[in-house]
């Protein structure tokens, strides 16, 4: 389109259209540039850091039984002397596992991974 001063002007479909163009050449451009490969994204992954934990059982109380232990006290938890024991990473449980010693500390020895879908659904 020609306007009274005989410049070319576009019009605003043409516009518009020009507009998405260079837009779209521009996210493609930006859009290659982040593409990362699974390799590369795994890389990334193994560098956070998580927190792993053992929990050896649980037991409900009162208050007022919390505040009557003292050195000495026994409580009675929730599983059995040779249960696996939960293995907990950021609050998931993700396996169960046995304890084993390891020079003069604890370890833990994996005996049962949770399947990777159900791991996801609890994280």
């Amino acid at each position: 389109m020609v306007d009274e001063t005989g410049e070319e002007k576009l019009s605003q479909a043409e516009g518009g259209a020009a507009a998405i163009e260079d837009k779209g050449r521009a996210s493609d451009s930006t859009h290659s540039a982040a593409k990362v490969t699974s390799a590369e994204k795994l890389n990334m992954l193994q560098s956070i850091e998580v927190q792993l934990s053992v929990e050896v059982g649980r037991a409900k109380m009162t208050i007022k039984d919390l505040l009557l232990l003292n050195e000495g006290s026994v409580i009675e938890l929730d599983r059995m002397a040779g249960d696996p024991l939960e293995i907990i990473v950021n609050g998931a449980s993700i396996a169960k596992g046995e304890i084993v010693m390891v020079g003069d500390k604890f370890g833990i020895r994996f005996v049962d991974i949770s399947e990777p879908e159900k791991i996801a659904q609890s994280i």
